[in-house]
């Protein structure tokens, strides 16, 4: 007796997601590294046995994935590059922009991020990692009480070295991506509806507190500071029941 189940359509697949396949699983596996460069146009046709457009449509299917680049006047195929913040910013803006991710997962991730990455920066650090810590907060007091626009930049650039402090890769990686794409939310909330500087000198002071806890290598209290710094500026955004979960991750 057989067993009734129900199956989808089958789907034919495109010719050039086929090459699209094997290439990213090529550079995925390291069979062809960083750095190298595939072949070119016409090598590629040869070796799939397809027409030009078909490898065309390939190559832009990998290029807006951010395996590869295209550099005009260079020999060969495009260049494979290591990968980038810019590449999953670019995925994180797109799965909002679709409703595929909304902005309370988001948030919930960068709290869960911040907090893990500050502990091991403070356990972590190097004496010069915890110099250039100190000069970038001391840049964004400076930038807070002159109500100065690079402030966001200098907030950025202060918990990126608190990423690459981690010394996990992943953390700095995912954290400039998740950072860049609640940037324009950062700098809208820095500015205020006000043009004075009180959130400024806020975020400022914050920032020297996780500073100093991460300077005096106390992981926990880092780790509690980043946590609800997030979810202080960014809590509000968020609906209520959003909040309440928020809260319980910030700790």
């Amino acid at each position: 007796m057989s067993t009734p189940h129900s199956f989808a359509p089958a789907v034919p697949v495109h010719t050039y997601q086929r090459i699209v396949e094997q290439i990213e699983h090529a550079i995925v596996s390291g069979e062809i590294p960083v750095g190298a460069q595939l072949a070119s146009e016409r090598e590629l046709m040869v070796q799939f046995d397809v027409s030009r457009p078909t490898v065309r449509e390939a190559l832009r299917v990998l290029q807006s994935m951010g395996l590869i680049e295209s550099k005009p006047g260079t020999r060969g195929g495009p260049q494979v590059l290591a990968p980038s913040p810019d590449t999953l910013r670019r995925s994180l803006r797109a799965m909002l922009g679709t409703a595929a991710l909304d902005l309370a997962e988001l948030v919930q991730y960068r709290v869960v991020l911040e907090g893990s990455a500050s502990a091991l920066a403070a356990l972590q650090h190097t004496d010069a990692q915890r110099e250039e810590m100190r000069a970038a907060v001391e840049g964004m007091q400076a930038a807070a009480e002159a109500n100065a626009e690079e402030f966001a930049d200098l907030d950025l650039a202060f918990h990126t070295l608190v990423w690459n402090a981690s010394g996990n890769r992943i953390f700095a990686l995912s954290g400039e991506a998740v950072s860049g794409v609640l940037r324009g939310l950062m700098h809208r909330d820095a500015e205020g509806i006000h043009h004075d500087n009180r959130v400024k000198l806020e975020s400022a002071a914050i920032d020297r507190g996780l500073f100093d806890a991460i300077a005096r290598r106390d992981a926990v209290e880092a780790g509690t500071i980043a946590r609800r710094a997030v979810a202080n500026r960014f809590g509000p955004l968020l609906e209520p029941g959003q909040q309440e979960a928020l809260a319980l991750l910030a700790g």
